[in-house]
């Protein structure tokens, strides 16, 4: 039996490695030798080895360098790295080793790799900040190394089943918050659809089900659909004698699942869930006029909105994506998104970074993505030391859209979108926007914090007077000006030390303290400052008085200023946000069944806190982040895009909760309702749920205009079964078009 099982799997992983050969057609007989060198010492490194679903560990490796070879469109290089990126990790072989068989070029992708794998080793709780900003080092080293690991990750993601359920929260929050953006970045659209696909799988397994099941079960109408809208748009493009292909490209779930999300509407509603795409098989040099005259024969028959019409063939963005979008009134009555492009457009529309490349060469070709990785070196070289904000900065940079700004004299500057005039005037340079009082854009006078739109102009108003402020920071939105506006005050504050020092140490002998490090320190972490330079600064500009030292003389000479020091944290704390509004609760640990049975005696201990940013009620998909060892867990719904931050940036514990309902505690959530205006409507509303249901309502707004209902409820549910049932009731009342829940 063992034997016949091995024979199957012997022959399995010879047709894994033929299929691979097959999609990477090898230029030359060096070129398969090479990389049938490195299959057999995977095969060989890895054979006493499986993975968690019982499968050799061959097959993960073998996975790895089909996705480089099939759907980035990587070469031999890569090929040979992808099928030995776990060798040195995982295996005796060294990196030596692997430098004496393959060369330097290899042996220092592999490093990489095998560094980056220590980063996100699974058995660590989180991406620490440092470690997440020594992972985009290796980007200017060699894009190669962030390609592989893409395909590692989508290759993983796509085997996620057969680990634990913590293990795949951790590793799709991790997908979601860098690696679906990274793919986005370098222009690997399919891998970024999917890893985002299969991280909605894990974090909202409910709703990934549901909208799987219904874009099965209207397949075959769209396709009907289809076949009827592109026929005369076909029977035209042959007619005027274009080399083309047509096909309808569904949107992945999670991006249907975000629409659904933004404009508060069922799947039902949403009626483009899929695009007509036309690529023709044209000449580079005809491309961009070829493109125009697909888009004039699609709207000879149909109606375009004008206000959907996108030439990302004249700007293309900065992944490199080029195509032309437009949105055409179908024969139905439905909108319908088209989406023109060129063979070329297409091949780097999917495969990204290598396909631009590939092209760069054999036609010099230049493209906005050859600036992307030089503004991420700007961003690790950032003079700012704080890695949390680094994160943040990156984060918000993966995922901002771009817009092209203008110079007086017709210069193009790229800025993400929501950039001020103030990031502008820093994208030009530092003095002008550290100078910067004000702009004409398309000349009309602007402040510094005015947003900026796709294709102004901007003239820069400066005076030398003008000096940054702390204030500047929350008016930009690039890594380049708040790095600028950080050490501009920096610099200023530390111009202040030497007389604020001055006149506390002043302050310090009135009141009889000794003026020495032990004391300075206490003072300051009294007052909550980070650093001596912000304290003395504070001293300087009298945001700190003598009356401060006083209370600190007094409290410090009779051994209180400890209690002063609680009390002063015990304030702060008070007035914290997310604290006030969430709802501290001593329960029996009982409710909980547990991943992790240790994490039982911290809640007896500690007790649990429902998280104010979601409002998770027993049901819900739910975890527990325990921030410290003495902290109260806070309990998030899975798909709170703040606990996914937390459990990839921070190190903070987290275990699935299997979160049972308790009829003695009731929960706050909200409900947002819309529909056509009627009297009574109220009355009905607040019927079933206080009398038929028997909930207390906290809160009831609602406002009617031209005909038109739109109101928000907050009510007390036990579970969400609970509040499954108030919606169900509430949509059955006539009129009512639309009831959701909210955060």
């Amino acid at each position: 039996m063992a034997k016949a099982i091995l024979e199957s799997e012997n022959q399995q992983i010879l047709k894994r490695y033929r299929n691979l050969l097959r999609l990477w057609k090898p230029k030359n007989p060096e070129d398969r030798k090479i990389v049938r060198k490195a299959f057999r010492l995977a095969l060989e490194a890895h054979r006493d080895m499986r993975r968690k679903s019982g499968e050799p560990y061959i097959f993960h490796p073998l996975g790895v360098a089909t996705i480089c070879v099939e759907e980035i469109g990587l070469g031999t290089t890569s090929v040979v790295c992808a099928l030995l990126h776990d060798v040195v990790e995982d295996t005796e072989y060294s990196l030596e080793d692997i430098r004496g068989l393959f060369g330097e070029k290899v042996a220092s992708i592999i490093d990489a790799l095998t560094k980056i794998k220590g980063i996100f080793d699974q058995s660590t709780t989180s991406i620490h900040a440092e470690n997440f900003k020594r992972l985009l080092l290796t980007l200017s080293d060699d894009v190669r190394v962030i390609l592989i690991k893409l395909a590692d990750r989508l290759h993983n993601m796509r085997t996620l089943d057969a680990l634990p359920a913590e293990k795949q929260l951790k590793i799709s929050s991790e997908t979601t918050i860098l690696y679906a953006p990274l793919a986005h970045r370098l222009g690997l659209h399919a891998i970024k659809s999917e890893l985002e696909d299969l991280a909605l799988k894990y974090t909202e397994p409910e709703i990934y089900k549901t909208l799987v099941g219904k874009i099965r079960s209207s397949a075959r109408e769209r396709s009907r659909f289809v076949s009827k809208f592109i026929f005369p748009i076909r029977k035209d493009l042959i007619q005027q004698d274009f080399k083309f292909t047509i096909k309808a490209r569904e949107k992945s779930i999670a991006a249907i699942w975000q629409k659904m999300k933004k404009k508060e509407v069922p799947f039902e509603e949403i009626y483009d869930i899929f695009a007509i795409r036309i690529v023709i098989d044209t000449p580079i040099e005809s491309e961009k006029s070829d493109c125009w005259k697909v888009y004039s024969i699609v709207t000879d028959y149909y109606l375009p909105n004008m206000d959907r019409l996108r030439d990302w063939i004249s700007i293309p963005k900065a992944n490199g994506y080029e195509a032309l979008h437009t949105t055409v009134m179908g024969h139905t009555g439905h909108w319908v998104e088209i989406q023109i492009r060129s063979k070329r457009m297409d091949e780097v529309a999917e495969r990204g970074y290598a396909a631009h490349w590939k092209y760069k060469e054999s036609f010099n070709i230049s493209s906005k993505l050859d600036n992307w990785l030089d503004r991420i070196k700007e961003m690790i070289e950032s003079p700012d030391a704080d890695a949390i904000s680094f994160i943040d900065d990156v984060k918000g940079f993966f995922f901002l859209d771009e817009i092209s700004v203008f110079t007086p004299s017709g210069e193009m500057r790229i800025l993400p979108a929501s950039s001020t005039v103030l990031d502008f005037a820093y994208a030009i340079h530092s003095e002008i926007g550290n100078n910067c009082i004000g702009a004409k854009v398309d000349k009309k006078l602007v402040p510094i914090n005015h947003p900026l739109k796709n294709g102004q102009q901007v003239e820069v108003i400066t005076s030398n007077k003008q000096m940054p402020k702390e204030e500047w920071l929350t008016y930009v939105v690039t890594t380049r000006a708040k790095s600028n506006i950080k050490q501009a005050i920096k610099e200023e504050k530390r111009n202040f030390s030497k007389p604020g020092r001055e006149k506390l140490e002043k302050w310090f002998k009135e009141f009889s303290v000794d003026f020495k490090p032990q004391q300075i320190k206490q003072f300051q972490t009294i007052n909550n400052f980070p650093t001596l330079v912000d304290l003395y600064y504070s001293v300087a500009t009298d945001k700190i008085g003598l009356k401060d030292v006083k209370i600190f003389a007094a409290s410090n000479y009779r051994n209180g200023w400890i209690n002063y020091v609680s009390r002063s944290v015990k304030k702060n704390k008070e007035i914290l946000p997310h604290e006030a509004d969430s709802r501290f609760m001593d329960q029996d640990e009982s409710e909980f069944n547990f991943v992790e049975e240790n994490i039982q005696g911290d809640v007896a201990r500690f007790g649990y806190q429902v998280s104010a940013c979601c409002n998770p009620i027993p049901g819900d998909e739910a975890i527990g982040l325990i921030p410290s060892e003495k902290s109260p867990m806070m309990i998030h719904r899975t798909n709170c895009a703040k606990a996914l931050d937390m459990i990839s940036q921070d190190g903070t514990r987290f275990v699935k909760l299997n979160w049972t309902n308790n009829e003695f505690i009731s929960f706050l959530t909200g409900i947002r309702i819309s529909g056509i205006d009627k009297k009574g409507l109220i009355n009905e509303i607040t019927r079933i749920i206080s009398n038929e249901l028997n909930l207390n309502i906290q809160a009831f707004t609602i406002q009617a205009e031209n005909g038109i209902t739109e109101g928000q409820i907050r009510l007390f549910v036990r579970d969400n079964s609970t509040l499954n049932k108030v919606l169900e009731k509430l949509a059955d009342i006539e009129g009512v078009t639309s009831v959701r829940r909210v955060d």
